[in-house]
């Protein structure tokens, strides 16, 4: 039943009436025999109360209905040249600060070169890692939003306002992370450090220098002659100064409560220790250096060799600096606390929400993440069993049916260099398949190839089961796909495909690279991450793989795409459930492996990765989801066409999720 007062109201607001004048409005309206009884009626109400005012009776008004906001005003065609010219200069000066502090991005962008100008200085040196360096980086994101905000936002024409609307949401999110919170990473510049996500621990498995600059240095600097080799053994000395600096740091965090969890140091110092003993006739560090000069015929230009020089560095003050390291976390390990959240941190659980903000790069809480985990991980599993029972597997649960997958001998490579070799030739193969199909799906496809690597054995302890290394800007430098061969028995071939559909093609490796080779995308913006579409247009990826085709004649393989799914959706729950409501790490593992049926080993790598990199994980599935919701979006219109979706996407390059759809809604997809 509908209230008529809310009928009066309404066509009060539709004529410009307040709800008393629409009433008074219908009151007129009645008949005139109607009218006349009522004047009779009044007359001798009149004259009963001669001498005394009628008392009026009470309306009460309804206040008038709320205006309605104007409609935006539209996008300009052209930014006029002067504010064009503001919004270059301003991306130009954020760049240039950003590299100057960071000559590790330098070298990562191939930007360290002569054409480059005062960059090539940068070749060699290394990150400053003390708590000056990060309060000048605050200052540098503080100025950087004030140069934006500078800009008048509504004179810019759709790219410009794309480019801006992506830089100006990046530094004011990670100004609000570094200004609130001082314990940590936050994100440094170029993300060498902790993997370029928020980070509560300076030195842990996944964060710290000792993690990136070993495979660093052999695989992102260049050594073409003398000058290229003597900058090696620059940062090669310098790295035991950054040491130094991170222990620093660690220590006054340790001062003011901020450890990592008792399993996170146990872990942390093994692969210190692991590092700091290698031998250097066999370490990265030295052969590296060895091996690249020696193809090039490079000798030192006054006189040694490369070999005793490296070695001594090695040897001496890196082994040194390491050993402090060590120290510094050994002394913790006593009073270190078993909690594997953030919960228990100073502020805990806003910090957890602005490494979810940031990793997301949505409005969604907490709360709402964890619901969404739990409702996927219910569809994933229904559809799972549906496909387990099509290839006859109709025994326990979801999870045990996929343990079982996991130990069946005919998906195994065996455990040693012949399986390893192996199981990367047929990396190769499946990236070649998928190449084929390509130019059905994309319009804009990348140029520069993918190769495909073994995580550096020196690392592979902590590192993930698989990750992406973008290659150089100016295209010199390939992509690299890295797979960690530490134990291949965790590693079934029917996992496989959508690894590397996710790591390579149609994921990391085609967005990565068709950002970087867009002409026109300011080098600010070919630089730029953000963790929801580069991860979300990764997972999306393996499901595209499997419209592709790829998984027609491969039952197990689309498995391994389920598998994956629900791993990611695993990751809502878990990731929310350590650090929203304070799941142990065991309880962590538990529901992981038997939920996503993950061997232990994995699930104890991916959940103590969790622990360190708070809210990371969950920019995948959510990422994904938005993707496909706008696909959705897109296909309800006339003149849909996959090609056009996906190249409207890609060439914006890595943008936060509301600017995306910003950018569909401007080409008039959706």
């Amino acid at each position: 039943m509908i209230d008529r007062r809310f009928l009066v109201g309404a066509l009060g607001a539709l004529l410009g009436l307040t709800a008393t004048e629409a009433l008074a409005a219908a009151k007129k309206k009645k008949p005139a025999a109607k009218k006349t009884a009522a004047k009779k009626k009044s007359t001798k109400t009149t004259k009963k109360t001669k001498g005394k005012a009628a008392p009026k009776k009470a309306v009460k008004k309804t206040p008038p209905p709320e205006p309605v906001e104007p409609p935006p005003p539209p996008i300009p065609e052209v930014t006029p040249p002067e504010v064009a010219q503001a919004l270059t200069s301003a991306f130009g000066a954020i760049l240039r600060e950003m590299l100057l502090a960071s000559p590790v991005l330098a070298t990562y962008a191939g930007l360290d070169k002569p054409e480059y100008g005062e960059f090539v200085a940068l070749k060699s040196k290394l990150d400053d890692r003390s708590a000056t360096a990060q309060a000048a980086h605050v200052t540098r994101l503080q100025r950087a939003v004030d140069r934006l905000n500078a800009i008048p936002r509504d004179q810019l024409a759709a790219a410009d306002r794309v480019n801006y609307d992506s830089v100006l949401w990046d530094n004011s999110n990670q100004l609000n992370l570094a200004r609130n919170f001082t314990f940590g990473d936050s994100a440094p510049c170029g993300g060498s450090w902790s993997g370029g996500f928020p980070n509560p621990y300076i030195i842990s498995q996944l964060s710290g220098s000792w993690q990136y600059i070993p495979d660093f240095l052999d695989s992102q600097h260049t050594i073409e002659n003398a000058a290229d080799a003597q900058a090696y053994l620059s940062r090669l000395t310098a790295w035991a100064g950054v040491l130094d600096q991170e222990t620093a740091r660690a220590k006054a965090d340790f001062a003011r409560g901020v450890l990592p969890p008792d399993f996170i140091m146990a872990k942390t110092i093994t692969a210190l220790t692991t590092l700091r003993d290698a031998d250097p006739a066999t370490s990265v560090l030295v052969t590296s250096l060895v091996t690249r000069t020696a193809a090039k015929s490079i000798t030192p230009a006054f006189g040694g060799d490369w070999q005793a020089q490296a070695t001594a560095i090695v040897t001496g003050p890196v082994k040194e600096a390491l050993s402090r390291q060590i120290d510094a976390l050994t002394a913790q390990q006593s009073v270190a606390k078993h909690d594997a959240g953030v919960l228990n941190l100073g502020n805990g659980a806003a910090y957890y929400a602005q490494c979810v903000k940031l990793n997301t790069s949505s409005s969604l809480t907490v709360r709402d993440i964890h619901k969404l985990g739990l409702q996927k991980v219910s569809d994933i599993t229904a559809e799972l069993d549906t496909r387990f029972r099509a290839m006859g597997r109709t025994q326990g649960t979801v999870g045990e049916r996929m343990k079982a997958m996991y130990a069946d001998p005919q998906y195994l490579y065996s455990n040693d260099d012949a399986g390893k070799a192996r199981l990367l030739d047929d990396l190769n193969t499946k990236v070649k398949a998928v190449q084929i199909r390509l130019p059905q799906w994309f319009g804009v496809r990348p140029n520069t190839q993918v190769q495909i690597k073994r995580v550096p054995v020196a690392t592979e302890a902590g590192a993930p089961g698989g990750y992406y290394s973008p290659g150089s800007v100016d295209g010199a430098r390939p992509g690299m796909y890295y797979i960690n061969l530490r134990d291949i028995s965790e590693l079934p071939s029917w996992t496989l495909a959508t690894l590397t559909y996710h790591e390579a093609i149609p994921g990391h490796h085609l967005q990565g690279t068709i950002q970087q080779e867009t002409k026109g995308l300011p080098m600010l913006r070919k630089l730029s991450s953000f963790n929801a579409y580069v991860e979300g247009w990764a997972l999306y990826a393996e499901q595209l793989a499997g419209e592709m085709g790829m998984y027609d004649t491969d039952p197990a393989g689309r498995i391994g795409y389920l598998h994956d799914a629900l791993f990611r959706a695993v990751r809502l729950v878990v990731d929310t459930g350590i650090h929203g409501a304070g799941w142990s790490r065991e309880q962590a593992i538990t529901y992981m492996m038997d939920t996503a049926g993950k061997a232990q080993g994995e699930a104890s790598a991916e959940v103590e990765r969790y622990c360190v990199w708070p809210g990371q994980a969950l920019g995948y599935m959510v990422g994904k989801l938005e993707w496909l919701k706008l696909r959705d979006a897109a296909k309800a219109k006339p003149g849909y066409d996959i090609k056009r979706f996906h190249d409207t996407g890609l060439l914006c390059g890595a943008v936060p999720l509301d600017v995306l759809d910003d950018v569909y809604r401007t080409a008039g997809m959706i």
